[in-house]
């Protein structure tokens, strides 16, 4: 009888615990927590970029954002959260965001910054474009490319190969016709999430910024798969080459 009781009150703890799980994540996940969340992750990530100084060398991303607007700005997962910084304010921008849940606080901070978004997963358009809103978002993004709103896409597919640059981002330039920038963003003093899928860069105040962008990748409206592929691991090193050379110029130029 001891052990049958020891048993039931085992059962029922659990059951208590996955309950009160499933009301925490609620209660995380509701429109006032992720309000007062999204402000405060805002107003953290303004205060840190008022404390950078600009790296030698980083590239004039005015400059070239002007010059190829609408275009694409390609970058990795866990290298993004200073992709804002680096938007001329002049110019209209939308970025993809998942749909899950857990990508609610994101788009609430994203949009705090003026910046449009668009609910999807482009990285897997091929595979699971119905299941996670991929298509709808492509369609999305092109018409906002067209309407000369500038997309920033981050180019790695969520729980993939990190920094390796999914199909989703080449399919947007090739149906658009706007030319891909590859870019990345780095601050000298920053934490690295290392047990992230993504190595996840948070990035801390008074520092260095380094701005990279690459040479723009276009895609031709006729690419066939081959070509995409090609394009596709041309992006993935242009990327990579971007984000090696931010973080050299943050770290004070060292090799």
């Amino acid at each position: 009888m001891a052990g049958s009781t020891g048993g039931g009150g085992k059962a029922t703890r659990k059951r208590l615990r996955v309950r009160l799980q499933r009301r925490s994540k609620a209660w995380l996940r509701s429109p006032a927590v992720i309000g007062v969340g999204a402000a405060l992750v805002h107003g953290a990530l303004r205060f840190i970029c008022r404390t950078q100084r600009t790296a030698a060398g980083s590239s004039d991303h005015r400059a070239i954002l002007t010059r190829h607007h609408p275009a694409i700005v390609g970058l990795w997962h866990g290298q993004h959260l200073l992709a804002p910084f680096f938007r001329p304010v002049e110019l209209p921008y939308v970025a993809l965001l998942s749909r899950s849940a857990d990508a609610e606080m994101n788009a609430a901070v994203v949009e705090r910054f003026g910046i449009g978004t668009v609910r999807g997963s482009g990285g897997r358009v091929r595979e699971a474009a119905a299941r996670k809103g991929g298509a709808r978002a492509l369609i999305a993004l092109r018409r906002s490319l067209a309407e000369g709103i500038g997309v920033c896409m981050i180019a790695d597919v969520p729980k993939g190969t990190p920094r390796e640059a999914g199909l989703g981002i080449v399919t947007l330039a090739r149906l658009s016709g706007r030319p891909i920038v590859p870019s990345a963003a780095v601050t000298s003093r920053r934490h690295v999430v290392r047990r992230s899928w993504d190595r996840t860069t948070l990035p801390l105040p008074f520092g260095r910024i380094a701005v990279v962008m690459g040479e723009p990748i276009h895609v031709p409206a006729d690419a066939g798969p081959e070509e995409m592929e090609r394009l596709r691991a041309e992006l993935t090193r242009a990327i990579e080459a971007a984000n090696a050379e931010a973080l050299r110029l943050a770290d004070g130029g060292r090799p």
